[in-house]
């Protein structure tokens, strides 16, 4: 037989003579065969190829293709060496041994890089990048299956209600407002900072005892819109309902025909009563006219139920979107309704200047931590970014693919209708792709709209937001990617309006999960999804009481309906031994106190210590009047703009 010499071979003949010899390598230094195998017929080297072809199928991750490398290596080193005679047999099994456990030692770590397929509703795990038809492919399955729980609604809501009337107790307008203090507001960010702003300045017209200006919007920030305050909210509406609580006007009046001059001062964040008393009174006394400015998140969320009540009136009765706005955002739900009996909105949140302001990363290399890093210079009292420490902590926005995953975990289907409120998503359909092929029935008011319908409101980013806000609000099951202003707004409304089903994904936890995701089968993966995210869904009593924002958590609120309790035979801790429904729900005067959790400091400021007026009040002899020239000094280093305006 004529034996082809490597350098007379083919490419393809070369290739052939490499596999044969390393198999019969294989077979020598494996345990199975026999050390006296020798280089064998070709047909058992023709039956040892088929048999290693049989292997090399079911190779299914990178560790088992390692250990066959190491195996040829070892085996090719022992091979030559005893053609060679170089060693004596009992020396060769030493350094057999020896070479046996180096290999192991040093071996290289494989890092499985598994990714999820979808295919008409399914996703299929494919393991590592080597395997092409794994054995046995974790699937999501198209279906919900068969759950316990209403996905669509909770059990409990019906045994809740809104109740945010002012008591007997509380003082009306007409008796408490002094005729010659007049409070101006200006307000800070996007729709909903500055929704956020409009409703604590009434209060903070209430605790000063002065009639209000209807608020000024921000018009000079990033979000570059014009509107007035009557081109987005019914502004009729905004004065008559709280007529009862606070003295409201569209202009201040003129003194004797000459235009009131305001004097201008800043409160810090989370200013409190007393805050308000100390700092701002004394100048409406002197000055009579004060406008607040860069009027977000001004007001502390630990105040008396009574005032955490008329914050309520505002938010949730008050302000009322203008007819136009409402008309057009009522089309849209009913668009998703002949569409679907449910569906789910997603405030995706996924933008550049969101990922920008959260400091994190997402795998695009220097071209994404430049693109990022430049949209974050614009905020220049942020901390240094740290992705790594912020995923850990939960306050990095889920991936879009993150967030479909999370939503089938839970049980939606791949035929749940999905209304996406959002802005350009940082890489496009690409980032987008793997949501789209878990949720098909994918929507936004882009696609369930007309240009032409779109056209009054696409040039204004608030009346835009407006629209998704309305659809959100209106949606079956509302789903926020962040812990920003929107999502918070949102939340308590819909405490408020009957508890619908509100998700925020619990993102620390997450986090573990989703880096571990493909040790796991599908049905391991969904179940420890379900469990993180209790308490996270929108439930009642989920945050317990002086837990979390006012805004998004408004406990002081919402009442609970002692007949329905009864004929659900319902217990709940939180009645008193008499039976009665919480009293904190009464006007008591008492103070919720509403401490930030360790995720939300990333957002907001600490609230302002009362301490901090009484060391000013100990530093002052008996009877001095807190002047302006004390109250307004100047401002304090603060994070302007901590809080991300959307």
């Amino acid at each position: 037989m004529e034996t082809l010499s490597p350098s007379s071979s083919s490419p393809s003949h070369r290739e052939d003579h490499h596999y044969h010899h390393n198999h019969h390598l294989l077979q020598c230094s494996s345990p199975r065969f026999s050390s006296h195998t020798g280089a064998g017929t070709a047909a058992t080297t023709g039956a040892g190829a088929r048999a290693m072809q049989k292997k090399k199928k079911k190779l299914s991750n990178g560790s088992k293709r390692g250990e066959v490398t190491s195996g040829l290596i070892i085996a090719s080193l022992l091979y030559h060496l005893r053609r060679r005679r170089l060693l004596h047999p009992l020396l060769s099994a030493v350094s057999a041994c020896v070479l046996l456990l180096f290999a192991a030692s040093s071996l290289p770590i494989i890092h499985h890089h598994h990714h999820f397929y979808f295919s008409a509703g399914n996703a299929v795990d494919v393991g590592s990048d080597l395997a092409t038809e794994p054995d046995t492919p974790s699937t999501v399955p198209a279906s919900r299956g068969s759950l316990v729980r209403d996905l669509w609604a909770s059990k409990l809501s019906k045994l809740y209600r809104g109740c945010s009337n002012a008591s007997d107790k509380f003082a009306s307008a007409d008796v408490k407002t002094h005729p010659n203090r007049y409070l101006l507001i200006a307000t800070s960010g996007g729709l909903n900072q500055q929704r956020t702003g409009i409703t604590d300045a009434v209060v903070a017209a209430y605790i000063l005892n002065a009639t209000l200006v209807v608020p000024k919007l921000d018009v000079k920030s990033y979000w570059k819109d014009a509107s007035n305050f009557s081109e987005i909210f019914d502004v009729d509406q905004f004065i008559s309902f709280l007529s009862k609580d606070v003295k409201i006007i569209k202009e201040l009046p003129s003194n004797g025909g000459k235009a009131l001059n305001p004097y201008t001062m800043r409160v810090p964040r989370k200013c409190n009563k007393k805050c308000y008393e100390s700092r701002v009174v004394p100048v409406l006394n002197k000055k009579h006219v004060v406008q607040l400015t860069k009027f977000d998140y001004r007001l502390s969320n630990r105040l008396n139920t009574g005032l955490q009540k008329l914050r309520c009136r505002v938010n949730y009765h008050a302000l009322k979107f203008t007819d136009s706005i409402l008309e057009m955002g009522e089309k849209l739900v009913q668009r998703m309704r002949t569409k679907s009996e449910h569906f789910i909105a997603l405030h995706l949140r996924f933008e550049p200047d969101m990922l920008a302001f959260s400091g994190c990363y997402y795998g695009g290399g220097e071209k994404e931590r430049a693109e990022l890093g430049a949209i974050r210079k614009r905020w220049k009292t942020l901390h240094a970014s740290n992705p790594d420490k912020g995923r850990r902590h939960g306050r990095c926005p889920l991936t879009p693919e993150e967030v479909g995953l999370m939503l089938r975990a839970l049980g939606f289907g791949s035929d749940a209708h999905l209304y996406v409120a959002s802005g350009e998503v940082y890489g496009g359909e690409e980032t987008l792709a793997p949501l789209k092929a878990l949720f098909p029935n994918f929507h936004s008011k882009e696609t369930i709209a007309s240009t032409e319908e779109l056209a009054p409101f696409s040039s204004f980013a608030s009346r835009m937001a407006a629209l998704d806000f309305i659809v959100c609000d209106d949606s079956d099951v509302f789903v926020t990617n962040n812990n920003g202003n929107m999502a918070r707004m949102l939340a308590g409304r819909r405490r408020y309006f009957g508890h619908k089903p509100t998700i925020r994904p619990n993102a620390k936890k997450l986090y573990r999960l989703f880096l571990n995701r493909n040790n796991m089968t599908w049905e391991e993966f969904a179940s420890r999804v379900r469990t993180d995210q209790i308490g996270f869904m929108g439930e009642p009593n989920e945050v317990k009481p002086g837990r979390g924002e006012f805004h998004e958590n408004p406990t002081s609120c919402i009442c609970e309906k002692s007949k329905a309790k009864a004929r659900e035979g319902f217990n709940p801790h939180s009645q008193n031994k008499n039976g009665k429904e919480d009293s904190t729900n009464n006007d008591t005067g008492d103070v919720t106190d509403e401490q930030l959790t360790e995720d939300e400091r990333d957002w907001s400021d600490m609230d302002y210590g009362e301490n901090t007026i009484r060391i000013q009040e100990r530093g002052l002899p008996n009877g001095t009047e807190l002047g302006p020239s004390v109250l307004v000094k100047p401002d304090q280093p603060e994070l302007e703009e901590e809080l991300f305006s959307d």
